[in-house]
């Protein structure tokens, strides 16, 4: 870091999750199954309330690390086909980090082999089983990020140039985030023995990683990058979504009188549905059109303005999440996808009137 460089300590970019959502989605639903979806609806809000708890763990270390660092939380990047959800991406001067979160019952062991063996105890028994590698599915998630990134330069050279030192500034971390696990990594191959920690141990790990490096990036850049994959992020990530459809539908239908579970295809049934009425949407669609139509003239001027890309600023999907939720103060926008404190109050006062102009105070 230059001598005139300004610190500006850890920044949450973006803080919020997916899974927030999708958590309160399952509450809601809860009460409203019947028979096995009770237990399925309550495994998966176990599992999400579970990860929930292991990620702010490391939000906590994050936050208290003293850094110069941007974060994004919770990022779901889409390329040819592919996803990658990634729990945390942590920007310094000197790396990027991809930080996959495990927050695992029981105890963990690396093989020789960089097999992963959980040992945990079930109603009075050991138990011992080997669970999916986190580094291989980071290592997923790594290609797909790689590949969003390079897609973005604008010629061969830097193409070339930036998948040249990708595996130099670019780095996997599996955290275990449970503080009760202990992690046994004695036998584990070298190369694994780098990319898992306990949480505990992360802001340590970092500093170490960055230590061995030469300069690192200014304030600008830093944010720059930050501010790219953010402009990436897909909200309302498909998984989630998918999953939660499906719930919905299951529990719909087993609700449901026998007579609405099945409806007939007859001409009666096709009538019915041909006189809903359809003014009310027609209406929202009116709104969402005029007031999508001024936030991209605002994004534009403002990029031009700024001499950066529009969709630093916010992008197509980002601006679809604005439409939906209408967010009517600051603090409402910070729960729309892609917008943490810094762009908040960079942009939100005029998204926020935008958004708040009589086409578009529908409620």
């Amino acid at each position: 870091m230059g001598i005139f460089t300004k610190p500006i300590g850890p920044v949450f970019l973006k803080d919020t999750s997916e899974v927030d959502t999708y958590i309160e989605k399952l509450k809601d639903l809860l009460p409203k199954a019947e028979g096995e979806n009770i237990n399925l609806i309550q495994k998966k809000l176990n599992i999400a309330t579970a990860g929930k708890y292991g990620e702010s763990n490391i939000a906590f270390e994050l936050k208290n690390s003293g850094m110069d660092m941007y974060i994004l939380h919770d990022i779901y990047l889409e390329y040819g086909g592919l996803s990658a959800q990634i729990d945390y991406l942590v920007i310094t001067r000197k790396h990027t980090y991809i930080i996959e979160c495990k927050n695992l019952i029981g105890n963990i062991e690396i093989d020789s082999t960089g097999a992963f063996i959980r040992k945990y105890g079930f109603s009075g028994k050991s138990i011992k089983e080997c669970i999916y590698s986190p580094i291989t599915q980071n290592q997923r998630h790594m290609q797909v990020l790689k590949e969003v990134r390079k897609n973005s330069k604008r010629n061969f050279i830097s193409k070339m140039m930036f998948e040249k030192n990708f595996d130099n500034n670019y780095h996997s971390i599996v955290v275990l985030a449970n503080p009760k696990t202990c992690l046994n990594i004695k036998y584990a191959p070298e190369e694994i023995k780098q990319q898992v920690i306990r949480a505990d141990q992360l802001i340590a790990y970092i500093k170490k990683k960055d230590a061995e490096s030469g300069d690192g990036m200014s304030n600008e850049a830093m944010l720059e990058l930050a501010e790219f994959y953010l402009g990436q992020n897909k909200p309302e990530r498909s998984d989630y979504t998918k999953e939660y459809e499906k719930l919905l539908h299951d529990t719909s239908q087993n609700n449901a009188p026998v007579s609405q579970k099945e409806p007939k295809n007859d001409l009666n049934h096709k009538e019915i549905l041909s006189e809903q009425p359809v003014s009310a949407n027609h209406n929202s669609e009116t709104y969402k059109g005029d007031a999508a139509k001024r936030l991209k003239e605002y994004r534009l001027k403002q990029s031009r303005a700024e001499r950066i890309k529009p969709y630093y600023i916010f992008n197509d999907a980002q601006m679809e999440d604005l439409l939906n939720k209408k967010p009517r103060t600051k603090e409402d926008l910070l729960k729309v996808s892609g917008f943490g404190k810094v762009k908040v109050e960079k942009y939100g006062e005029e998204i926020i009137k935008i958004l708040s102009s009589s086409c578009f105070s529908d409620g």
